[in-house]
């Protein structure tokens, strides 16, 4: 099955990899879909990536306030 996907917009970097791979903070829209926030490794080219993690706008939001309750902030 192949999956398609369009990086809709890249919001940024969250650290790199040894082998020049990018953990990234992106809007995805994956097989067509409303674009996701999506958390995952991407090569340099984005042509392979890794396993991530897509959230909903409402998750982001949630995410969001865990974090700052678990940071402190």
């Amino acid at each position: 099955m192949d999956i398609n996907f369009e990086i809709e917009q890249e919001i940024g970097v969250l650290s790199e990899s040894a082998r020049a791979w990018t953990k990234e903070l992106n809007l995805v829209s994956w097989n067509g879909a409303k674009a996701k926030l999506d958390i995952r490794d991407w090569s340099p080219a984005h042509e392979k990536m890794g396993k991530g993690v897509t959230l909903t706008q409402e998750e982001a939001e949630a995410l969001y306030d865990l974090l700052g309750k678990y940071l402190g902030k």
